[in-house]
This record gives C-alpha cells, sequence and structure tokens, in this order.
C-alpha cells in the first residue's frame, strides 16, 4: 500500500477512535463521575437548541437555585419514570411558601398546563449534546452498561494493535534501511587461487 494512503487510513482510523472516545465519555463516564443523569430528548419541543435525540445531562441540586430560564428535567407525576425536559417561564410559590415552576417548551406555543413542585425535579441541565441521545436511546441500561464495556475493550483492543504494528514497523524499518553486506570484490587472479594443477 502506498505511504499516503496507509498514513491516510492511520489518521482515519485514529479520529474514529478518538470521537468514538469522546461520545463515550461524554454520554457515560462524565456524568457517572459527577452525580449527574443523562436523558434523551425524544420530541421536538425543545427545538432548535435541543432537537430530538439530544442528549442532555442534568445534575440534581438545590431547588432553591432554579431561575426562570433554567431547563429542568422533572418527573410529570412524583414517582412516575416519565420525565420531561422543558425550560422555567415562571417561578412562584404556594401558600406554604414552597417554590413552584411554570415550563415551556421552547417550540411551543403555551407553558405547560401544571405548575412543577420541588418533589418532581430531577435537576437542572448541565450540558447538551445534539444528535447523541440517538446512539443510547436503542439500548437499555443493562444493554448500555455491556456495550459500554465492550467498546472499552474493544478500543484498548484497537489501540494494542495500533502501537503494536507501529511497534514492528519501526522494527523492521532499520533493519530495511542497513546497507546490504557487500561481497567480496572477484578479481580474475582470485578464481584460480589455491587451486594448482
Amino acid at each position: 500500500m502506498p505511504a499516503p494512503l496507509r498514513w491516510a487510513g492511520l489518521v482515519l482510523a485514529w479520529l474514529v477512535v478518538l470521537t468514538m472516545s469522546a461520545a463515550l465519555l461524554v454520554a457515560l463516564v462524565v456524568p457517572r463521575l459527577a452525580g449527574a443523569t443523562p436523558y434523551v430528548i425524544e420530541t421536538g419541543s425543545m427545538t432548535p437548541n435541543m432537537p430530538a435525540g439530544t442528549l442532555v445531562v442534568v445534575k440534581p441540586g438545590s431547588v432553591d437555585d432554579i431561575a426562570v430560564g433554567d431547563v429542568v428535567t422533572y418527573q410529570l407525576r412524583s414517582g412516575d419514570p416519565t420525565v420531561v425536559t422543558h425550560r422555567v417561564v415562571e417561578q412562584g410559590f404556594d401558600m406554604t411558601g414552597e417554590p413552584r415552576w411554570r415550563t415551556q417548551g421552547d417550540a411551543n406555543n403555551a407553558p405547560d398546563a401544571e405548575w412543577v413542585r420541588p418533589v418532581q425535579v430531577k435537576g437542572v441541565e448541565w450540558y447538551a449534546v445534539p444528535y447523541l441521545g440517538y446512539a443510547t436511546s436503542f439500548v437499555t441500561e443493562q444493554q448500555r452498561g455491556v456495550l459500554t464495556t465492550l467498546l472499552a475493550v474493544g478500543l484498548i483492543g484497537y489501540a494494542a494493535v495500533m502501537f503494536g504494528q507501529a511497534a514492528l514497523g519501526r522494527a523492521r524499518k532499520p533493519a530495511e534501511d542497513a546497507p546490504a553486506a557487500a561481497a567480496p570484490e572477484l578479481r580474475p587472479d582470485d578464481e584460480a587461487v589455491g587451486v594448482r594443477a
């Protein structure tokens, strides 16, 4: 294979490895280490900033810090696993002084019908990556763990193979670059040396 093609193939392979590693870090490792939770936006209610398929990572925090303009993920009903991610458009308090928030999807014409109570809030948006959620939404949590392990082992194995090939290539190169041992030059009288009739 010509050297420029081999070089382009190596660059492309490393770009794929680095991209997959970055996606894995952003989607699974960083949230887990930071105590955050990744969710996938499944509808277009938060477009254009968060189109369907966006991976949004939320961090739990103090409900006192939630303000108008924050994007929050909350349960539709306390204890129900179904969640919604919308922007806070209004803040209020009930008769006991407990905070309440009115939310609305960025693409929606009207605010959500129900006020959100503190017990429903799962967290405030930490970061969001458009379309990365599509990759994670096809698998269950258990499958995600297995796939993460397999992907990590695969990437480490691939890196080991690449380093091994590079090391072998370097080991072969000096042998190829070394000048060949010069064969002794034969002179016409040397052929008969030592042979007498």
